[in-house]
């Protein structure tokens, strides 16, 4: 094979994967855990909550009650007409997701504790939570989270 085509080849994939788009998408390991709980297990889910994510940059339900021990799974819907995402973390986790959003506002989640949803989409997250405590879902799509798209999540003994 003469040099130029062997350049060629070997450069295709670089250029296969640029694509020419700003969509990035990221993928995390199931998370060990954080403050207050870890990936859940499906045969293990002992609630599944419904979450709306709206265009008017609000969660519903926009606080939720949980007792320490309990799976959940949230079945999380984008009722509006534009992208949303839902991450689960406390308060340091989510500073570090939103600098990150920031950063790269293309992102998608397809993680143990956050989803991205395009309009009218539904899906859903699975966690467990071990500890007493409060943790927040939030959606870090630029500006959105800033318009109060956030919600509460208190976890009781």
């Amino acid at each position: 094979m003469n040099p130029l085509n062997l350049l060629i080849l070997l450069c295709l994939p670089f250029t296969v994967a640029a694509g020419g788009t700003d969509h990035h998408e990221h993928r995390h390991e199931a998370r060990s855990g954080g403050a207050v709980g870890h990936p859940g297990k499906a045969e293990a889910v002992n609630r599944t909550l419904r979450v709306d994510a709206g265009d008017d940059m609000r969660f519903q339900p926009g606080k939720i009650a949980i007792k320490a021990g309990e799976t959940i799974r949230f079945v999380v819907r984008n009722a509006g007409k534009v992208r949303h995402e839902f991450m689960l973390g406390d308060a340091a986790e989510q500073a570090a997701h939103a600098d990150m959003m920031r950063k790269m506002p293309d992102m998608v989640h397809e993680e143990a504790n956050a989803l991205t949803l395009e309009p009218g989409q539904e899906k859903a997250l699975i966690w467990r939570f071990t500890e007493a405590g409060e943790v927040e879902f939030a959606c870090h799509v630029p500006g959105h989270y800033e318009a109060g798209m956030k919600g509460a999540v208190s976890i009781a003994r």
